[in-house]
């Protein structure tokens, strides 16, 4: 992977002149961010509409009292690359540091005899020797466990992520087939598996799982490191990206909603928008499948319907305040209880007085809808199993946050049904997690998206490519 982040090249010496020509994007997420940045950036006059008050799209903040609350809890890896650009870009990187060396605490409550701490964290050896002390002792498996774990990540590595029937595949299935226990996909591989797929393994496409894997695990020793935000997302997605966008020049509405987008015979493009209408010689729809299909014109896919197809997955956040400090970690994960990880964002939501936690859960389709009263029925036992602090402590707040089209659903055949940047309208292109990056609906993907949809205006533009643009290597 090339980590385009690090370049010697001042961004303020980007922009330059302009040059007479416009783009619309249609989004404010992290992949219309990117698109409108890498344009600006190139001299094309850009015009941003985003229908929420708020630029971030579905990695966003907002307030409940005194506190900011992140609606879901974000992380990112040092494989990452493009995201870890993209926190260059608008100088937030100081603000989501990489842990130094990956280290996971890894929580199991369902042994008779109680809490069992084990431990995923890497060395300073080469792959895959990085992670070999920690699977050898790692205490939620057993001996025979671990070594059926280590052949299974060898095949794993062997997989060529080019091959289409990957997609076709579930990745249970394929770990079935390899030896792994249901014990073993539920302690280690679906541990990671379904905070990076929002899935199960035997909802999960192979190839998007092999991808993860093999990237995040299997390709450098510090590819899994994990870092985070340690202020609000608002303050990175919304206020720096912002300050970003106007320092290059490009103007952004918010509370805005595009309703249509059409084409005149001299190839220009109109956006209607309430009380207005935008020309532009380029359009990026950076916003989900569902929203791009209805306003894409006639004739701009080949199967348009296929966007339909693409389904999604819902993530539930439980938020917790107690009234003093019952955690003395910044994250941890859990086996043998529902929560699956767990994050102190007690700084980073300013609370003063006691102790804040969020707890992430992914592919969380039989709990999304569920009452509060009853999701705090079933999770505040289950905290006060895994930490023994809770249970003199008390609840001084307890309120959940849900995104029910969190992610696209990576379920098996989903790779035929995303699209690539280019559409068959010229001045058209997509962008969004959900497209093809050959990434699951990661931070990542969509910065990703967001970089090959300005790459291919640009090119059609006759625009230079800014020297300190992430580069992207093409998708598997």
């Amino acid at each position: 992977m090339t980590d385009g982040s690090r370049t010697e090249e001042p961004l303020a010496d980007m922009p330059g002149p302009r040059s007479g020509r416009d783009a619309v994007v249609v989004g404010g997420g992290l992949a219309g961010i990117t698109a409108a940045l890498a344009l600006a950036d190139a001299g094309v006059r850009v015009t941003l509409i985003e229908g929420r008050p708020r630029l971030g799209g579905l990695a966003f903040s907002f307030q409940r009292g005194e506190l900011t609350v992140d609606n879901g809890q974000h992380v990112y890896l040092r494989c990452c690359t493009a995201y870890r650009w993209f926190l260059d870009r608008i100088e937030g990187a100081a603000l989501a540091p990489l842990q130094d060396r990956l280290d996971v605490p890894v929580l199991d409550v369902a042994k008779p005899e109680g809490r069992r701490l084990g431990r995923l964290r890497r060395d300073a050896l080469p792959v895959p020797l990085h992670l070999g002390r920690s699977l050898a002792t790692y205490p939620h498996l057993s001996l025979a466990e671990r070594a059926k774990v280590g052949r299974a990540a060898l095949a794993l590595k062997g997989l060529d992520l080019a091959d289409p029937t990957l997609d076709t595949q579930d990745f249970g299935s394929w770990l079935t087939a390899h030896g792994q226990s249901a014990r073993a996909i539920e302690a280690l591989w679906d541990l990671v598996g379904v905070a990076t797929l929002n899935a199960v393994a035997g909802d999960a496409s192979l190839g998007l799982a092999a991808m993860v894997f093999k990237t995040g695990l299997l390709s450098d020793p510090g590819a899994a490191d994990i870092g985070w935000a340690r202020v609000p997302l608002g303050e990175l997605h919304d206020r720096l990206a912002r300050k970003a966008l106007d320092s290059a020049g490009v103007r952004t509405e918010v509370r805005t909603r595009v309703t249509s987008i059409s084409t005149d015979d001299n190839g220009r493009w109109s956006v209607q928008v309430p009380g207005e209408t935008l020309t532009a010689d380029a359009v990026v729809l950076a916003v989900p499948q569902r929203e791009a299909h209805d306003l894409l014109p006639a004739g701009a896919l080949d199967a348009p319907e296929r966007l339909l197809e693409i389904d999604t997955a819902p993530i539930l956040n439980v938020h917790v305040v107690y009234d003093r400090k019952v955690l003395g970690k910044p994250f941890f994960a859990a086996l043998g209880t529902p929560v699956q990880w767990v994050f102190d964002r007690t700084d980073a939501s300013g609370l003063k007085d006691g102790q804040y936690l969020a707890l992430s859960q992914s592919a969380a389709q039989d709990e999304i809808d569920a009452p509060v009263a009853e999701l705090r029925e079933r999770y505040l036992p289950e905290l006060e199993r895994l930490l023994p602090g809770t249970r003199g402590a008390e609840v001084k707040d307890f309120f959940v946050t849900r995104e029910r089209t969190a992610t696209f659903a990576p379920a098996p055949g989903v790779g035929r049904l995303r699209p690539g940047a280019r559409t068959k309208a010229p001045g058209l292109w997509l962008a969004g997690a959900w497209t093809a990056t050959g990434w699951p609906a990661t931070m990542e993907s969509a910065v990703r998206s967001g970089v090959s949809a300005a790459d291919a205006a640009l090119s059609a533009l006759g625009r230079p490519r800014p020297r300190h643009l992430f580069e992207v290597e093409e998708a598997a």
